[in-house]
């Protein structure tokens, strides 16, 4: 089918509604029971056979052929739980000046919606170099193990990715990876009126201070350094007990310029604090600029850049691009919305997108 304008405003209408009934069913992490529901019923309702795993549904295209490649198209119908600053239901899907509000309308429906009805627009087409494959999963604001992980096993070869998050349309490159570690200092209790024992928190704050202090050499063109916080500290049982034991969090956004290990490896060599990983999954992720898909994007006049944050990106072991409707500014904030051009917008950047790479 040719996108013409009047398709583009069906396709438009189709996903705002969509995104209405996904806003007024409550899908927090783990909880995605009635929006998969929905998303089942839209595909059932389009006759488009689909593939269920916990709350993650799948399809491919009717003309899927295994000898051609494979592009992902992924997004999450998960929500964050609403603030305590909600001035509106935030389980009601409002339309006000040309603004949709509404929970998880701009982190990440207006994203997924959108991505469906590109779907849907090349679903019959026999004409593609790749196969396409939609993706619509679970627990991604958790960075849940029951989400796109236990998907990807199930999906053949991916070539590429395009994963909707809100960037305005524009084209996230790189993606920062996130490492987790929780450091234990170790010290000897003693009577704080007495000069015994070993204060863990002092042994503890040294570590930090090198943490606050040390930068990582290699620097990543698209993402910046590697940065590192202490975002938790623990120590102490009353106050006149020297310490033995300090436990402090340190959160690490990571670039493509070192692995994982490699980092883990640079910390446990500089501090004296036991370090533990609490996963070692959500890795860096990049496209080249070169590739087709970022160089369709930038015809059309988007920006290239490097996001700080972290999405389901980091579970996939192949080139992807982050790109979405909506502003990230407003994931999570109270009284969240996405304009209505918006998703007319993103269906149409992402066809045209498609349309250059995937055609004969």
């Amino acid at each position: 089918m040719v996108m013409t304008q009047e398709n583009l405003k069906l396709y438009s209408e189709e996903a705002i509604t969509l995104l209405k009934q996904l806003i007024e069913s409550p899908s927090f992490s783990r909880e995605e029971t009635q929006t998969a529901a929905l998303i089942v019923d839209f595909f059932t309702r389009k006759n488009i056979p689909f593939h269920t795993r916990k709350n993650n549904i799948w399809a491919y295209n009717l003309h899927f052929d295994e000898r051609k490649p494979t592009i992902l198209l992924n997004s999450h119908h998960d929500t964050v739980k609403p603030n305590k600053s909600w001035t509106l239901d935030p389980f009601k899907a409002i339309t006000d000046d040309e603004k949709l509000f509404g929970l998880g309308s701009n982190d990440a429906g207006g994203c997924l919606v959108s991505l469906i009805a590109t779907f849907c627009h090349f679903y019959n087409r026999e004409d593609l170099r790749y196969n396409l494959v939609m993706a619509a999963t679970a627990e991604e604001e958790i960075s849940g193990k029951d989400g796109l992980e236990i998907v990807i096993p199930e999906l053949p070869e991916i070539s590429f990715a395009i994963v909707g998050e809100p960037t305005e349309m524009n084209l996230a490159v790189a993606e920062k990876g996130l490492l987790v570690l929780d450091c234990t200092a170790k010290g000897k209790s003693g009577h704080a009126a007495r000069e015994e024992g070993e204060n863990a928190i002092y042994k503890a704050l040294n570590d930090i201070q090198w943490v606050s202090d040390f930068r990582f050499p290699k620097v990543s063109p698209t993402l910046g350094p590697i940065k590192m916080s202490v975002t938790i500290i623990n120590a102490g049982t009353q106050h006149n007990v020297v310490p033995d034991a300090c436990t402090f969090t340190i959160d690490v956004r990571v670039t493509e310029q070192y692995s994982l290990e490699e980092i883990i490896e640079v910390i446990q060599n500089n501090i004296q604090s036991e370090v533990s990983a609490r996963s070692i999954r959500l890795r860096p992720s990049s496209i080249p600029m070169e590739h087709p898909i970022v160089q369709e994007g930038l015809k059309l006049g988007r920006t290239a850049y490097g996001s700080p944050t972290t999405s389901d990106q980091a579970l996939l072991d192949c080139p992807s691009l982050k790109m979405g409707p909506g502003h990230s500014a407003r994931s999570h904030s109270a009284d969240e919305f996405i304009y209505l051009r918006e998703i007319e917008e993103g269906i149409a950047q992402y066809i045209k997108m498609l349309e250059q790479v995937t055609a004969d």
